[in-house]
């Protein structure tokens, strides 16, 4: 057997190092993905509960994947449970502010057409351009995320860089 197959996923050191390693990428790659409303932070620990719970059935090699696998699934299932929610109750949230409300009224209508410009863009579009230009992460990282090749990430970045910067003004990155 080969040392990645020995190693147990089951042992506190192997799992503590797998949860420094992935915990803030997965997080990030939820938040990136759904949004905070799904909860990235629960999610994650979600994924490794779950994960520690079947770590005799899982292996090593595939510990990341499982942990992907989860929590993803984890938050379709909410957003399922949310749309049944929300079919038998009104949401009413409260706005109470003291900040300038010239600036408030800006700040959410940027907010508001950035919001619009990415949900026009594809899932791929978006969860790419994110992992780049907020996390910074590198091409070949996100391919890899992914399961793709480096010229399929850079196609989604830089047509979605296009669509933000023809549809938002003064939209900049660095």
């Amino acid at each position: 057997m080969t040392k990645e197959l020995q190693e147990n996923v089951c042992r506190e050191e192997t799992f503590k190092r797998l949860h420094e390693k992935y915990a803030t990428e997965l997080h990030n790659y939820l938040y990136y993905k759904y949004g905070e409303t799904c909860n990235p932070d629960d999610k994650t620990q979600d994924a490794f509960i779950k994960l520690w719970e079947n770590c005799k059935k899982v292996v090593l090699s595939k510990a990341r994947a499982f942990l992907y696998k989860v929590a993803n699934n984890n938050v379709l299932n909410d957003i399922k449970h949310h749309k049944v929610v929300l079919r038998y109750r009104s949401e009413k949230p409260a706005d109470i502010t003291r900040e300038d409300p010239e600036f408030l009224m800006q700040k959410e209508e940027y907010f508001r057409k950035y919001q619009q410009v990415l949900a026009k863009l594809t899932e791929e579009q978006r969860v790419a351009f994110l992992l780049n230009k907020v996390e910074g992460k590198k091409h070949e990282e996100i391919a890899e995320l992914l399961g793709v090749t480096r010229k399929v990430v850079e196609y989604r970045i830089y047509s979605a860089f296009g669509i933000l910067k023809e549809e938002l003004e003064n939209f900049r990155i660095k």
